[in-house]
């Protein structure tokens, strides 16, 4: 076993974050390449105004102008298809930190080394973070090599803003699930809750605004925090990313607390 917990945590998730990797940096690539005959397609907006309204809302968010690269990029990728994969991997990864070395019974073995508890779980966030931010970086170069290939007039930083938006989101909810791991014990359990916890928070700020009665409670959802600015376009809005990192510090707080005071079974 690796004397440093968060080369152990990296090491582990090397090969689901090669597979990962590979698939992010495909499905980006040739979503790029498609774009030219997008934007040649005079009725491609036309027909996504024909779909009902909570359809397109449900996928492409907010989103009108889809034939620009910005809009074609947040409408096929960032609002919907890339923040699920995100979240997946780090809820995987969270849920798997603790709950899942202590249902592997590996977690009492790690312990009985001179490691606090509390650097056990940070080390395991600090994996689960970088893990995600590898592949935030990897989906960044499959985009720009495929922008720059296709001719897509689209800013590279602006491109980096919105995998670093996608990232911060991801971290949150494998934050989530690393503490519902450090409460529970059970790597399923805490994979599941997490799991419908951001499914939950994905519809509520795609369909708020179609509700009066929803609508005061959209800032309630991280995503509304990832995506509302437009980062593609925009940047990073600084209190976004204030309320990510937030929530990510509130979680990691609630796996530290807990975890100092539960007896491990694993």
């Amino acid at each position: 076993m690796l004397a440093n917990v968060f080369l152990k945590t990296v090491r582990d998730q090397r090969r689901s974050l090669l597979w990962w990797g590979i698939g992010v940096v495909a499905l980006t690539s040739l979503t790029v390449a498609f774009y030219p005959a997008f934007a040649d397609a005079p009725d491609f907006e036309d027909l996504f105004e024909q779909m009902p309204e909570a359809l397109g809302r449900m996928f492409a968010g907010e989103f009108t102008d889809l034939t620009s690269p910005e809009g074609f990029l947040n409408s096929q990728l960032f609002f919907f298809v890339i923040p699920l994969m995100f979240v997946i991997f780090a809820v995987l990864g969270g849920s798997a930190a603790i709950a899942g070395e202590e249902g592997a019974g590996t977690l009492n073995l790690l312990l009985t080394s001179p490691v606090a508890r509390w650097r056990v779980v940070v080390h395991k966030f600090g994996g689960v973070a970088a893990a995600t931010l590898v592949l935030a970086l990897l989906m960044w170069v499959g985009l720009a090599v495929g922008a720059v290939a296709v001719g897509m007039d689209i800013s590279l930083a602006g491109l980096a803003a919105v995998c670093l938006s996608t990232a911060l989101l991801a971290v949150a909810f494998g934050t989530f699930a690393l503490a519902l791991g450090c409460i529970t014990g059970a790597r399923g359990l805490s994979a599941g809750a997490a799991s419908a916890v951001a499914i939950a928070a994905y519809f509520l700020n795609a369909l708020a605004p179609l509700s009066d009665a929803l609508a005061p409670l959209q800032k309630l959802s991280p995503f509304y925090y990832f995506i509302e600015a437009d980062p593609l376009t925009n940047g990073l809005d600084p209190l976004h990313v204030a309320v990510l990192l937030g929530l990510t510090a509130v979680a990691l707080g609630v796996a530290l607390f807990t975890f100092e005071r539960r007896d491990v079974h694993g």
